[in-house]
């Protein structure tokens, strides 16, 4: 597949798009240089064993919204939101099935933005065999069935908390007494750890290339489909090796992804077991109850998780 050529920002860095390269685009060339640096992830103090016994403050991640991505430079675990983007989760779910994604590389990575992987026409010299996904930069959310779980400012004006521990950005809630269907605009931001998917100047073009955040970038919002977070692996997504500047980010001796799994098609005895913290249990409320309402929602740690196996 030959890919238009689009620009993308990297800190101050303008980078143009290399064949077969599926690549986040900048809406403004400025916007990454207005991204503040992310703070590192909260280390969780929780044990398993904890956090197993207290479901107050600790949900189960369901298997079959946990991917695996085993890499050469270890583990990263991912929880996919299939309410946010259905179609980019079957696709995924599908892609990981098939194996396809099974030895495909980072082939572009970019210090202070994002680790892009999954091109299978540079491994297999075809393309997946699935159609395009078509856009889904937003999701339409009630705010009765699916609050913020923690809003950041009053609940009914907030822009910004969390869903389910996944970032969260939104129309205020008030603004659905005026809609027709009773909901509000919303979507994941592109923080730190957020998992996304490239595509070209073609907004429905999306296929099996997909990215992991190393920071902040929120100029990609609205443009690009984020479906997942990081749950485990953030310091694994920040080891992946780093392309030059003057190559576009273009990788030589990429690292590599060398398997993936849903951990449900796993048996129970050998799959990885998540808990994430509840961001509308008393620990986290407490712990959060003085918090700047004009803070951003990237500004915030990762939602801890604690992880078996």
């Amino acid at each position: 597949m030959k890919l238009a050529p689009l620009v993308v920002a990297a800190s101050t860095l303008s980078l143009g798009l290399m064949a077969h390269a599926q690549t986040p685009t900048d809406a403004a060339e400025t916007a990454a240089a207005e991204t503040a640096a992310a703070p590192a992830p909260a280390v969780a103090a929780t044990t398993v064993e904890e956090a197993k016994a207290d479901p107050a403050n600790w949900r189960a991640v369901d298997a079959e919204r946990l991917f695996i991505f085993d890499t050469n430079k270890g583990r990263i675990l991912i929880e996919a939101f299939p309410e946010v983007a259905p179609k980019h989760y079957d696709q995924f779910s599908k892609l990981i099935r098939s194996g396809d994604l099974d030895g495909t590389t980072f082939h572009r990575v970019i210090n202070g933005f994002m680790a892009q992987g999954g091109d299978i026409y540079a491994l297999k010299g075809r393309e997946s065999g699935l159609p395009d996904i078509p856009g889904e930069f937003t999701y339409r959310r009630n705010p009765a069935e699916m609050p913020l779980t923690f809003a950041i400012g009053p609940a009914d004006t907030a822009k910004y908390g969390y869903v389910n521990g996944f970032p969260m950005m939104t129309q205020a809630s008030f603004f659905s007494e005026m809609s027709k269907d009773g909901m509000v605009e919303s979507w994941i931001p592109h923080c730190r750890g957020v998992v996304s998917t490239a595509r070209t100047s073609d907004p429905n073009s999306a296929n099996s290339q997909f990215f992991l955040m190393r920071d902040t970038s929120q100029h990609l919002d609205k443009e690009y489909t984020a479906w997942g977070r990081v749950v485990q692996g953030e310091d694994v997504v920040l080891a992946i090796k780093a392309g030059k500047e003057s190559m576009n980010g273009e990788v030589a001796l990429p690292d590599i992804l060398m398997h993936t799994k849903v951990a449900a098609d796993l048996p129970k005895g050998e799959r990885p077991n998540v808990w994430v913290e509840r961001t509308d249990g008393p620990n986290f409320m407490a712990a959060h109850a003085d918090i700047d309402e004009d803070l951003n929602v990237c500004d915030l740690p990762s939602v801890p998780a604690v992880v078996e196996r």
